[in-house]
């Protein structure tokens, strides 16, 4: 991890402002203070209901946020990718070259999907295998089920909106703020070798 990181925190920040962020997460119906709870019964994880979401961000603001249903495997993802990523990209002002960053889940990493970035042109961001959770995207994460948490979705439905609407309305200063920031989170990792750090 540390060899991975140490260039990119020596570059300018500036850099980190052409990276197309993503991540997934699941968002129950029941939850606390960012914590997410998903009550279900055995062997209904792919089912439709309990469903997952995955969106893309920069320093210019939130992109698109998707609800996947079911089990999403290399496939899906490519689907979601195609149909979303350039709209996204378009809507942040990115221009053409930017940056998508992934973790090292299979179906990012499926040989399918890496032709797929090939195929469009598109640098992947180096992540390492094992490693602190270094994607600022989990800050938003935070924000966005406390934020629906605390409008108490009666159905999922009203999961589904509030998700949506809250995640549109994280503000931008706070989307460049967690960018601006991240250089200096990833020293902080090297210097403490990838141990715990206050991020």
């Amino acid at each position: 991890m540390i060899g991975v990181h140490q260039k990119a925190c020596g570059d300018s920040p500036n850099i980190w402002k052409k990276v197309h962020w993503s991540d997934e997460t699941k968002i129950g119906h029941f939850g606390h203070q960012g914590k997410c709870y998903v009550w279900r019964k055995p062997n209904t994880s792919h089912h439709p209901e309990n469903t997952t979401t995955t969106p893309f961000f920069s320093s210019s603001g939130t992109g698109k946020l998707f609800r996947i249903e079911g089990m999403m495997d290399g496939a899906k993802y490519r689907e979601i990718l195609e149909g979303n990523l350039f709209q996204s990209t378009r809507d942040l002002r990115l221009g053409q070259r930017l940056t998508f960053q992934q973790d090292n889940d299979p179906k990012h990493t499926a040989k399918a999907t890496l032709e797929w970035f090939k195929e469009k042109h598109l640098k992947v961001l180096e992540w390492p295998s094992q490693n602190p959770d270094l994607n600022p995207i989990d800050n938003l994460w935070y924000d966005l089920k406390i934020a629906v948490h605390q409008r108490n979705p009666s159905n999922l439905r009203e999961l589904e909106q509030f998700c949506l609407e809250e995640w549109e309305n994280i503000p931008v200063a706070r989307c460049a703020k967690l960018i601006e920031t991240n250089p200096k989170t990833l020293a902080t990792v090297i210097a403490t070798k990838g141990g715990s750090t206050k991020y």
